[in-house]
């Protein structure tokens, strides 16, 4: 496929912005200046809105200290948007790439990100208009199909493992007042992020002690038998909970009639109350779990971006960027690429290897997997010995018995 010659390019940012969002950006920036046949870097403001409503920015023109601080930001320096194209914004939107010359399209984003791309290459090619996109895998969900993990998922793993065992250190300061934790993680339909917070578990009675993924229906019974025993045997309960549970007929927890917005972690305090009798907090932790960067999660989103660049240059088009575990001593991913009709609209599930049998608790297979992602060691925190200071007047009454 021939390549461009001499054109523009721009980037864009799109969904949830993770920890590590800003570091594809500094890829693909860097990347992009160093070629000669792209001429203007723009970014659009707050993704695809931006792209409808001409709200472009020169990257070119930036300070040249500011993409180094910028590789260690989180957020997303661009804007984000949760906006999805409809059919009439799509010939708005090709107008506006043809009118700034824009021959190459990078947008950093999950699935729906992707479905965007793709459904501009098509309008673009039905027009006739030359353009080549690549899609820059982003989200926390990890539930893009066709790479090992996406990028953003690390940090947000990392941050899930330590909060599951910070808040149960906190939980057990005052163990009288809340003995049972849960704990609510984004993740839509997948399960990924349920995983991670258990990755800090070293010992069976460590946290978290049930793990509630979307991709198994909730048995309120089985789950309130197995919370009873857990708290028989240790006298607390921390749970980890998806966001997007659902009952045997499908149906989301805590949605009723009259309350669609109701939480998972609301639903199960209420029946933990109700039918235990048990005095149950819930965590919901939202936009914090984009708020801690792993290293590796950094330096991978930071060449995913790269990539992208170097496969526009080289003629790819209509693709997403994907991450390709390495069978080698030690940890490494190489980059390769999938067309995008194999991403829009399908989703990767935490599969079932990852689970024990009573689907649970994550796996050895699991701990494999994610742990390389997080960065360093998650600490291990010490406990005092529980050694009873003996009593005093029996000391006493020891000493004047061997006195006698």
């Amino acid at each position: 496929m021939a390549t461009h010659t001499f054109c523009n390019m721009v980037i864009g940012q799109s969904g949830g912005a993770t920890a590590v969002m800003n570091a594809s950006l500094v890829g693909a920036f860097e990347a992009a200046k160093k070629d000669a046949r792209i001429e203007g870097i723009y970014g659009m403001r707050y993704g695809v809105e931006g792209l409808l409503q001409d709200d472009f920015i020169d990257l070119r023109q930036q300070p040249v200290d500011l993409w180094p601080r910028f590789f260690h930001t989180p957020s997303a320096a661009l804007g984000s948007t949760h906006y999805s194209l409809t059919d009439d914004d799509l010939e708005r939107a090709i107008t506006r790439l043809q009118h700034y010359h824009i021959g190459y399209l990078l947008y950093i984003g999950g699935n729906g990100s992707a479905t965007a791309v793709h459904r501009l290459l098509q309008t673009a090619q039905a027009r006739g208009y030359e353009m080549h996109a690549i899609s820059i895998p982003k989200t926390i969900d990890n539930d893009l199909p066709h790479t090992d993990h996406c990028p953003g998922y690390g940090s947000a793993a990392r941050f899930l493992a330590l909060t599951t065992m910070h808040t149960t250190m906190n939980m057990l300061s005052v163990p009288v007042e809340y003995p049972v934790k849960v704990i609510e993680t984004a993740g839509r339909n997948a399960g990924w992020l349920v995983a991670a917070s258990a990755l800090g578990k070293r010992e069976e009675n460590d946290p978290p002690h049930l793990l509630l993924a979307p991709e198994y229906p909730f048995r309120e019974d089985d789950f309130l038998t197995k919370v009873e025993d857990v708290y028989r045997r240790l006298g607390h309960v921390v749970i980890v909970a998806s966001e997007a549970i659902r009952d045997e007929k499908g149906q989301p927890l805590g949605s009723t009639e009259h309350d669609k917005t109701a939480s998972t972690a609301q639903y199960l305090g209420k029946i933990l109350k109700q039918r235990l009798q048990a005095d149950a907090r819930f965590d919901k932790p939202g936009d914090l779990q984009w708020s801690s960067i792993s290293p590796v999660d950094r330096d991978e989103a930071y060449l995913v971006g790269q990539k992208s660049v170097q496969a526009l240059l080289d003629g790819e088009n209509d693709a997403m960027v994907t991450l390709i575990r390495q069978d080698s001593p030690g940890y490494c991913c190489r980059t390769g690429l999938i067309n995008l009709a194999e991403v829009v609209n399908k989703q990767r599930f935490l599969p079932d290897t990852y689970l024990n049998e009573e689907k649970n608790m994550i796996t050895t297979a699991f701990f494999d997997y994610a742990l390389p992602l997080i960065g360093d060691a998650l600490p291990v925190y010490p406990q005092l010995e529980l050694i009873k200071v003996k009593n005093e007047r029996s000391l006493h009454g020891a000493a004047r018995n061997t006195a006698e």
